[in-house]
């Protein structure tokens, strides 16, 4: 879809960890579906040891993205980086210079459509 953006963000999940990951990912979700109309999909996906997290984020554009990115330094990000570290960020569509910058700090891969659809 022109204009949308999304990305995929891996995860090392802290050891022993995970039961407090878990309580925070219901209050992430709840609240990203319930304050975030531009947030088209947002799903967390775990590796069976639970050492191991991917986050895919999809916005309709840069700025449902970063309206996200404000909320989650504002309400969740103090508590995300004590139970996760990033490993590795991808983003995909084409996020303008202030989306950019707020995801700067995890070191993304940028890439562009080069061919496709979404229903």
């Amino acid at each position: 879809m022109a204009g949308s953006v999304s990305w995929v963000l891996e995860l090392q999940v802290q050891p022993g960890r995970s039961d407090e990951l878990r309580t925070l990912m219901e209050e992430m979700v709840l609240s990203t579906h319930a304050h975030e109309p531009g947030t088209h999909g947002y799903e967390w996906y775990m590796s069976a040891d639970g050492s191991q997290c991917h986050l895919y984020e999809r916005y309709a554009d840069s700025a449902a993205a970063l309206a996200h990115c404000h909320t989650f330094g504002a309400r969740f990000a103090g508590r995300f980086m004590s139970l996760l570290t990033p490993t590795r960020c991808t983003v995909y569509g084409s996020p303008d210079a202030p989306l950019q910058g707020a995801l700067s700090m995890l070191r993304p891969t940028y890439l562009g459509q080069a061919a496709g659809f979404h229903r």
